[in-house]
């Protein structure tokens, strides 16, 4: 591997990271504290409404191709949105969490929305640096990233809050933010011409034109299903280790820096597996993999659950989530087209997320009127319904014959 090729992957490494701690942290600390002052279930599937601005990032996507012609034009919206990002998490450990809960929400959101304009433009970024070949190995990094960033958000951190509490924390937090956009700072854009791509064209509307593509509803419709056997028991896994009897200290090592450390491990071969194999070939391998997860989920309900099997069931769940995800984000890549590549990598990646809110409401819901052994089950019927439907929504020309070169140079066009 050249060094050049290791500087893109490590470049990638530090601005995924960048965005997913301070994410992890406020998505995770806080659902932990309510189930440990007894909100109910369905109460903590609520809070990941804040999640909100990653799903209709969609809207200002366009805008940010629009004004982006070259790599260095979208690295200044990703260092302008994580220094703001920074800030608001910052002057976020200045309010309390039991009095200015509100607030927190409020500017929580505020954060959230400058990180998914930086993932837009990072996402984007990471397409025209990255080869046909890369992208794959690309994936892992920004899986990687991802899975640090919640070990250190919800492990690590979370054991930093218990001991040195919240404002020393949020600072380190939004430190942190900045000591990663340094990578990305020193990357050499500053010969980069400006790119044969059509920007003037792009429309604040351009969402509904890439659903106007052919054949798109299929991809879309797996998009959506693709998390869905597995997103459930992620939401619950950290009520249900409260419920089991571990503290906070022990949640935060068993999940958040022992599960998230075996998504990080598992998103490299996962990348390789993919670059070997192809898109095509790889596609039965991961949703057979969510199923087998949800499945042990379900048998534990009915162990006295050793603390071996509930390290195993963590591995196999994160590790399966890692390795599901690098094959989304590679997926992805490859329907994009010029001049629009930050617009729709972001849709795809919208629809999962959308997918994943959905289910993550209705996991507490569900957990609350039958169970966790319910909610299990019902994962694990979810899981087989995908693996039914593949061979009808998956279509193997039209991920054979797209490419990130795809033309569209007028909005509304068909592909």
């Amino acid at each position: 591997m050249q060094q050049k090729e290791i500087k893109k992957y490590y470049t990638l490494l530090s601005l995924y990271l960048a965005q997913s701690i301070p994410m992890s942290f406020f998505s995770t600390v806080i659902p932990v504290i309510m189930r440990m002052e007894h909100y109910s279930l369905e109460s903590i599937g609520y809070i990941q409404l804040i999640k909100l601005p990653w799903i209709l990032k969609i809207l200002w996507a366009p805008m940010v191709d629009k004004t982006s012609k070259n790599k260095k034009q979208y690295r200044r919206w990703i260092l302008f949105s994580e220094v703001f990002y920074a800030l608001i998490i910052m002057s976020i450990g200045y309010l309390n969490l039991q009095t200015d809960f509100t607030t927190i929400i409020v500017l929580m959101v505020i954060a959230f929305t400058a990180s998914a304009t930086q993932d837009i433009a990072t996402d984007a970024f990471a397409i025209l640096i990255l080869k046909k070949n890369e992208r794959s190995l690309g994936n892992s990094m920004q899986s990687a990233g991802s899975f640090i960033g919640t070990m250190m958000g919800s492990g690590v951190l979370l054991i930093v809050y218990h001991y040195w509490g919240w404002l020393w924390l949020l600072r380190c937090l939004g430190l942190f933010v900045l000591f990663a956009l340094i990578p990305v700072s020193l990357y050499n854009v500053r010969h980069s011409k400006e790119l044969d791509r059509s920007t003037k064209n792009v429309s604040p509307l351009e969402f509904i034109y890439f659903f106007r593509q052919k054949k798109i509803g299929a991809h879309v419709l797996l998009l959506f299903l693709f998390y869905t056997g597995i997103i459930g028991i992620l939401t619950m896994v950290k009520p249900y280790f409260v419920d089991l009897g571990y503290d906070i200290k022990e949640i935060g090592f068993i999940s958040g820096i022992f599960g998230t450390a075996c998504g990080v491990i598992m998103t490299i071969p996962a990348g390789m597996y993919i670059r070997k194999r192809g898109i095509v070939k790889s596609i039965w391998l991961f949703p057979v993999l969510n199923v087998l997860v949800a499945a042990y989920f379900f048998g534990l309900t009915y162990t006295n659950h050793a603390t071996y099997l509930v390290y195993i069931g963590v591995a196999l769940l994160w590790g399966a989530y890692a390795m599901s995800s690098v094959f989304v984000y590679t997926m992805g890549m490859h329907i994009v087209r010029k001049g629009r590549e930050g617009t729709d990598f972001t849709i795809q990646i919208v629809i999962t997320h959308l997918s994943s809110l959905i289910i993550a409401i209705m996991s507490g819901k569900i957990a609350d009127a039958i169970t966790y052994r319910g909610l299990f089950g019902i994962e694990i019927g979810i899981g087989i319904l995908i693996l039914i439907l593949i061979p009808f929504i998956f279509r193997k020309s039209f991920y054979e014959t797209h490419d990130s070169g795809i033309e569209n140079p007028l909005p509304g066009a068909e592909l």
